[in-house]
């Protein structure tokens, strides 16, 4: 079907014509696209079942990553390219008048993740299957998934996603494989054959049902799965009230991350993420008991991996699978269990760290709280056996005290690996954040640093890129990104610099026009692209790159002999609903970008853009554009970073705190080509250990500080009101709890640093040349080789294992 163009047009049309009943010129860009896609997932097909039966046959050791978010994008065009049919496809749908990238378009980008957690998650599936590692992924099919985000007057609105309006061509259900999950009720004991056992009685059931969608991997015949799952309603019961339940059913699986402000929203969230577990968990048991039947050599054949806080759950409900219905005694259980289970924790924010009141806990899931109150004793006693009579120590561990369970607690109890995602992430979590657990249990941890996938943000984002990489160094780097790495040999090649630099000029004029069709505001392609896009957080400080642009545009309003290179800065960013500083801070970015755009002699300097619901197909737009990646969490807050690997591979250079991810970008590519500025985070933590910041004396100290805080209240800023009180308040009444005015002098120096080198072309473009050769490290090819070796054992023999 896809040997050649013509017998592409050909299939093509006959399939149109015969899914719509209308000729081809009568037919819409949503026939042809969902043609295309039919025909292309239908292409997938037979590997997709040939690898399920290689891995059945071959008796390989799987890996199912169970994650709260799968960001994957848009599907079509990163399909085409991995199945080597982007050329034919694109050329066969030329000769009908059809563009393959307004048919991309039509695709919605799957909500089904918010930010890094959910974009790993996706860049991980696709480097299993690109390096033929049986690994899939188990997730939630959210009907809405976040938010779609609307600025209304600078303040952000949210929408429903409809990304399913028009259905998805990729997945698959299979409603033969629903499983049923359980909420409420209450649990009997009894006893049989002389064993205490227990029944859950009277609860509330829903149905799981799993839709699968194909990961395909790179030029390999390796279809894995990643499998979603959708809340349905059961069989209705005498006198229950059937909307209701209908309602409360599908609420399970129709927004990622419901509000959790309130007991109501805390319910729900608790039991989207019991669905998301009790449902894969049950798959997963399933087809290993059809394949294998031996549940007490599950592990050699098994890893189930959690992504975070949020699947946790996973651990206590394969307990009760084990003991409740297979009648495993607890010791066999417990050690099926944690040797099966790895867990990667994803922040060192205390606050994010998730604990659930018991008072909501043990009433929606009463025979899981029983098992995690007996984990709980068991693993005190263990304490208890090692540190008799330090009681704060064991308090501080348990799993369950002062009403909460403690689920990051939970995890690493369970698990026998619990990974950082960057090298200070974890050296923080065994000093600080975790450190009695490291003490009790110090094999446990180690380090993976986070990785991206090269084919997504290099060779589909940034085709043009990719081209001239393949033109000067061969194409063995999209199968072994490290050989990127050879392009320093390049470093002085004017003629290859100067492709680099039109390649930059095409993707930022592009982005210019984006930006102009969207937020009607013309922004110059020669100006620098300073880009800031992430999820929207205190600890990430665009509060902190805003003020100085205030700041700038003060400077330059007073100083008529002030000089800078012209200068874009571009924005993107969610906040989630209920958090009202952060929406306060896009308020202020709306409003000082007003103030800086509408005034005739700043705007002619600098440019402020918001650009509204930022997503991964928007990120594939701005990534290959950026020629400055603002990383500035304050240090020690990021746990990796994502985004800063994409914008290094495609050129971008990282201006950026010692946090992070940024430290080994730092030792990739040297301080000569990274922009470095602020507290480290030994500085930052003795700051919280010992005090001694006092974010008044630098209010007081420097005039810019003041100035630029001061306008957040005076009546500077256009339709403020009383907008940014709360900000005002945070920086200096609440003590700049993330170092903003501590780092603002660095921030506008190494600021300055930057647009002084970006007038230097030979110097930058040098430096942009740096970043992507050494950009190789960063794949997440090179994460899951590490995953796959040191923690899974997988796509080993059973020698090796």
């Amino acid at each position: 079907m896809f040997s050649n163009k013509s017998e592409f047009k050909e299939a093509f049309l006959k399939r149109l014509e015969m899914t719509y009943g209308k000729t081809f010129p009568e037919s819409t860009l949503n026939d042809q696209y969902s043609t295309l896609g039919h025909m292309v997932r239908e292409y997938i097909s037979t590997n997709w079942i040939q690898t399920n039966e290689t891995y059945r046959l071959n008796n390989e050791k799987q890996v199912y990553y169970l994650s709260i978010e799968f960001l994957i994008g848009r599907l079509l065009r990163q399909n085409l390219i991995n199945l080597g049919l982007d050329e034919i496809v694109q050329e066969g749908l030329e000769d009908l008048g059809i563009n393959l990238e307004e048919l991309e378009e039509i695709e919605a980008d799957a909500g089904l993740g918010n930010g890094g957690l959910g974009r790993l998650a996706a860049c991980f599936l696709d480097s299993l299957a690109s390096m033929d590692l049986p690994g899939h992924g188990c997730g939630i099919r959210y009907k809405h998934g976040l938010f779609e985000q609307k600025i209304v007057k600078g303040f952000q609105m949210e929408l429903p996603e409809q990304w399913l309006r028009h259905g998805h061509v990729w997945e698959v259900r299979k409603p033969d494989l629903a499983v049923d999950v359980s909420f409420w009720g209450k649990v009997e004991s009894y006893e049989e054959e002389g064993r205490l056992k227990y029944r859950h009685m009277g609860g509330e059931t829903v149905i799981a049902v799993p839709y699968d969608l194909p990961v395909v991997g790179f030029e390999t015949s390796t279809v894995n799965t990643l499998r979603l799952w959708s809340a349905e309603p059961s069989s209705y019961k005498a006198g229950q009230d059937t909307m209701r339940h209908k309602r409360d059913t599908e609420a399970i699986t129709e927004f990622l991350y419901p509000d959790d402000t309130h007991d109501e929203g805390k319910t729900l969230r608790l039991k989207q993420q019991y669905f998301l577990v009790s449902a894969s968990i049950r798959s997963i048991l399933r087809s290993y008991l059809a394949r294998h039947g031996d549940i007490h050599r599950f592990h050699e054949h098994i890893a189930i991996h959690i992504n975070d806080t949020h699947p946790v759950l996973a651990i206590p409900e394969f307990m009760r699978i084990l003991i409740d219905e297979l009648h495993l005694n607890w010791e066999d259980a417990w050690d099926i269990t944690t040797n099966t289970f790895a867990y990667t924790n994803h922040t060192t924010l205390s606050e994010a760290l998730e604990r659930w009141p018991v008072r909501i806990f043990q009433p929606l899931l009463p025979r899981i709280f029983m098992i995690v109150e007996e984990i709980n004793e068991r693993f005190c006693k263990s304490l208890w056996e090692k540190y008799t009579g330090d009681w704060q120590r064991i308090e501080q561990m348990a799993i369950v005290s002062h009403g909460e369970v403690k689920m990051a607690h939970l995890a690493i109890a369970g698990s026998y690996s619990v990974n950082g995602v960057a090298r200070i992430h974890t050296d923080i979590l065994k000093t600080r954040e975790m450190n009695l657990f490291y003490q009790f249990y110090p094999e446990k941890f180690n380090s993976k640093t986070n990785g991206i996938t090269h084919r997504r943000w290099l060779l589909k984002a940034n085709q043009p890129l990719a081209n001239l990489i393949t033109a000067t160094i061969g194409d063995r780097w999209i199968k072994e990104p490290h050989i990127l790495s050879s392009l320093q040999s390049y470093k002085n090649d004017s003629g290859l610099l100067t492709q680099l630099d039109l390649i930059k000029k095409q993707n930022k004029e592009r982005l210019a026009e984006i930006i102009f069709q969207q937020n009607g505001i013309k922004v110059d392609p020669d100006s620098l692209f300073d880009v800031h896009v992430k999820r929207l957080h205190a600890y990430k400080r665009q509060l902190l790159n805003i003020l100085h642009i205030l700041s700038l545009y003060n400077r330059i309003k007073q100083d008529d002999h002030f000089d800078m290179h012209p200068r874009t800065f571009i924005f993107g960013a969610k906040a989630s609903p209920g958090y009202f500083y952060a929406k306060k801070i896009i308020k202020l970015i709306h409003s000082v970008g007003e103030l800086v755009n509408q005034d005739p002699v700043v705007s002619q300097k600098m440019k402020v853009v918001f650009l509204e619901n930022y997503r991964v197909s928007l990120a594939e737009d701005i990534i290959p554009a950026a020629d400055l990646s603002e990383q500035i969490s304050t240090a020690s807050k990021e746990a990796s970073g994502t985004g800063n690997m994409k914008f290094m591979m495609n050129g971008a250079i990282t201006l950026g705190t010692l946090d992070g991810a940024n430290i080994e970008i730092l030792d990739q590519v040297g301080k000569d080509n990274i922009f470095i500025f602020g507290l480290s985070a030994d500085e930052v933590m003795k700051y919280y250990r010992e005090g001694g910041y006092y974010s008044m004396e630098y209010y007081h100290h420097d005039q810019r500080i003041k100035e630029v805080v001061d306008q957040l209240i005076n009546g500077t800023l256009p339709d403020s009101g009383d907008h940014f009180e709360p900000i005002y308040d945070s920086l200096l009444a609440e003590n700049d709890q993330y170092f903003v005015l501590r780092d603002f002098s660095s921030y506008v120096s190494v600021q300055k640093q930057a647009g002084d080198t970006f007038s230097d072309r030979s110097i930058w473009l040098q430096m942009c040349l740096h970043n992507i050769a050494q950009s190789g490290y960063f794949s997440s090819d090179r994460t899951i080789r590490e995953y796959s070796d040191e923690i899974w054992k997988i796509g080993q023999s059973i020698l090796q294992r």
